[in-house]
């Protein structure tokens, strides 16, 4: 199928061709019928991709920020990289998707009346087969057409700043920007009973409006709103103001708060500079409220992909029922969208339309892209990349790479490009990604369907990248397939997940399938300094004493691996390296363990003991509580009265050692090429992998026990 993608890094609008999105339990694919460009939104990522790396960063002043603290502590080379890979990440364009649904998957859609053949308004993108949530789309009611029902999520977006300006019958309220939304949020307030007032510099915009219903100021014509509005309401001033205007300034704001009446209320529903004057809210006690696109649940997980509905009686209006009530509103006829739409353009000449937005050659406002239902859309979960197929043979590895995130895109994939492989199949889930990074990393095919990897018999070694909750079935997958498995850490998530790779591991050994290497991602361990502190300590005989202190910065709570089940967790998501080096370092067995966790809620901020056969201890110290320009991991050992320090994989530094050298590194190593190095040679050559087996099973045996040990471990 084709999808219009955007390259952040210059601009360009690709009709991409990748495979259909996997089915997913609770999400539904629609094939578009038709799609409505956001005008200001895409505008402004148009704009901004075509902008060069100085307006970019003149844009984004808070990510700049992140890139010097990034260079402080990692070094110039990965941040570069970093940002390299952010911007080449392709974007998705579009967010208001009508079409006719063919597969669904869980009883939700069944239960909402939704059946292949449905006709539903979703926030999917411009592209001829979507992946939405059940919560993310709404039947459209027989007598509203598809063009009118293509702009129902930009109606919510309007409804859901209304609602926060709460307006009642009589009420009179000015809308700020007279663009698409302002339209919308015009027509919804006139159907509410509200005066309106309408504010634009464009004056065809405000006579448009006029054919709404409202009374209009063309700033164009240098008429002041604000003596406008005092004229209008005998001083008293508008109950609210709505700004749906796209710009920099801060003058929207501080008209919106001079053209209020006491107490009145602001709702921001697009985007403006905020640099508010508090004598202009002071004296009126006015309220200010920023509206977030369509309405509750909007930007949560668990309602926009687990599908966990708001209560009603509890939250209302939420985004999807907010969808519900704006086709209510085009079936009764209190929304017409007829001269909102200026112009029409065929799917395939969807860059026609990106180049007048861009131009500005010619006045536009609604643009509608149509798809043509007579041609047949490529629906399998695999395409074709432009790379040769390249020959095998019994030894080489031919890799088939679950994941196509940002870790594959700037770590794995770029190791895996210097190696001796074949690269035959990537998979992800949407079908984008995997697209971008195997047509960059010369993969074959792009697919949605691990069943494709398992199922392909010239694909001997699996590469899993995937979210943490799918790490273990991956794995056990690929053993029963007979194929080598590289997985991403953690290896799995519980102890009931361990035990059944291994029972899978022991079963497969001695028969057909006994020649499977099981790796997983530990890659601290092969970075040149490790690889030299751990020689600097053969053939020691007196314990270590080992420190490794962890500046992993905070992430959000919502963000998905902080969730025990998908993600596991801190704990055992990233910990489990650190649980490795200091196990590889010492060499020895983990004989006994201790976890405290910092606070009763703050479980990404805590403190690892461990003590080894020999005699060795280690201390693991993982915060999140910490400054970003911190180093982010130093390692401390000392052993006999001598001392190493790693600093964050960049620099060595020796105390007591006779003759050995201080090492800095020109940039950041943390192993990665050297790990996947050493395990395609090893697949090749037919070596054992280069962590055994057993100790990957040991390593994360520990891990999941301290995690279980969360709920009776010492706070302080």
């Amino acid at each position: 199928m084709r999808q219009i993608l955007q390259n952040l890094k210059n601009g360009q609008i690709d009709l991409a061709e990748v495979p259909v999105p996997l089915e997913k339990k609770g999400f539904g694919l629609i094939r578009t019928r038709l799609s409505l460009v956001s005008a200001g939104t895409e505008k402004m990522l148009l704009d901004f991709g075509r902008s060069n790396l100085i307006n970019k960063a003149r844009q984004q002043p808070d990510k700049v920020r992140q890139v010097f603290e990034k260079v402080k502590t990692d070094g110039l080379m990965p941040t570069i990289d970093a940002v390299k890979s952010r911007l080449d990440t392709p974007l998705p364009l579009g967010y208001c998707n009508v079409g006719t649904l063919i597969k669904s998957q869980g009883a939700e859609f069944i239960q909402a009346g939704l059946i292949p053949g449905s006709r539903v308004v979703s926030n999917g993108p411009h592209a001829e087969i979507v992946r939405v949530p059940r919560l993310l789309c709404a039947h459209i009611p027989d007598n509203v057409s598809d063009e009118t029902a293509a702009f129902t999520v930009m109606g919510a977006i309007a409804l859901q700043g209304i609602r926060l300006a709460a307006p009642t019958i009589g009420e009179t309220v000015a809308v700020s920007g007279l663009g698409l939304i302002g339209q919308l949020t015009v027509q919804i307030l006139k159907a509410n009973g509200c005066r309106v007032i309408g504010i634009d510099i464009n004056p065809e915009r405000c006579r448009l409006a006029e054919q709404y219903g409202a009374q209009t100021v063309d700033l164009s014509s240098g008429r002041d709103p604000v003596e406008f509005v005092s004229a209008l309401t005998r001083d008293v001033g508008v109950d609210a103001v709505l700004i749906t205007a796209a710009t920099t300034s801060n003058e929207p704001v501080h008209q919106a708060a001079q053209m209020c009446a006491q107490r009145g209320r602001i709702v921001l529903v697009g985007v403006t500079g905020l640099q508010l004057s508090r004598a202009d809210f002071y004296e009126k006690e006015l309220t200010f409220q920023v509206s977030c696109s369509y309405g509750p649940g909007r930007y949560d997980s668990q309602y926009e992909e687990q599908g966990r509905d708001y209560p009603q009686g509890f939250v209302r209006w939420t985004e999807q029922r907010n969808f519900e009530a704006v086709l209510a509103l085009m079936a009764d006829g209190k929304i017409n969208v007829d001269a909102l739409i200026t112009h029409r353009y065929a799917f395939e000449q969807a860059s026609d339309a990106y180049d007048l937005i861009s131009s500005g050659r010619e006045a536009y406002m609604g643009i509608v892209l149509t798809y043509d239902h007579a041609t047949k859309v490529n629906d399998m979960p695999r395409v074709s990349l432009s790379h040769p197929v390249m020959e095998s043979n019994s030894n080489r590895p031919v890799i088939g790479m679950l994941g196509a995130g940002l870790f594959a895109g700037r770590i794995l994939l770029p190791a895996l490009a210097k190696c001796d492989c074949r690269r035959k199949l990537i998979v992800s889930s949407g079908g984008v990604s995997g697209t971008h990074l195997g047509t960059q990393f010369g993969f074959e095919c792009s697919g949605t369907s691990s069943r494709e990897i398992f199922q392909d018999s010239d694909i001997n070694t699996v590469f899993v990248t995937t979210r943490h909750d799918n790490h273990a079935d991956f794995v056990i997958q690929a053993l029963d397939s007979g194929k080598h498995v590289f997985c991403e850490k953690p290896l799995c998530l519980t102890s009931e997940e361990l035990n059944q790779i291994i029972q899978t591991y022991k079963t497969h050994q001695g028969n057909r399938h006994g020649c499977s290497l099981v790796m997983v991602g530990f890659n601290r361990r092969f970075s040149p300094l490790i690889q030299k502190i751990k020689t600097l300590l053969n053939g020691r005989s007196a314990p270590l004493n080992m420190m490794m202190n962890v500046n992993a910065g905070r992430i959000p709570g919502d963000h998905w691996t902080q969730d025990v089940k998908t993600g596991g967790g801190r704990l055992i998501g990233e910990a489990c390296h650190f649980i490795d080096l200091l196990f590889f370092i010492c060499g020895s067995q983990i004989v006994h363990k201790h976890l405290m966790v910092m606070g009763d809620t703050q479980r990404d901020t805590f403190s690892i003991q461990l003590r080894f056969e020999d005699g060795s201890i280690g201390m693991i110290n993982y915060f999140a509580n910490g400054h970003n320009s911190f180093p982010k991991e130093k390692l401390q050992v000392s052993c006999a009265g001598r001392m190493l320090e790693m600093d964050n994989f960049r620099s060595l530094k020796s105390w007591g050692w006779k003759g050995v050298k201080n090492s800095k590194l020109w940039r950041q190593n943390k192993g990665h090429a050297e790990e996947i190095g050493q395990y395609l040679e090893a697949i090749s050559t037919g070596k054992p992998a280069p962590i055994s087996f057993d100790e990957i099973c040991q390593v994360t045996r520990h891990t999941i026990e301290l995690a279980e040990t969360l709920t009776s471990e010492v706070r302080i």
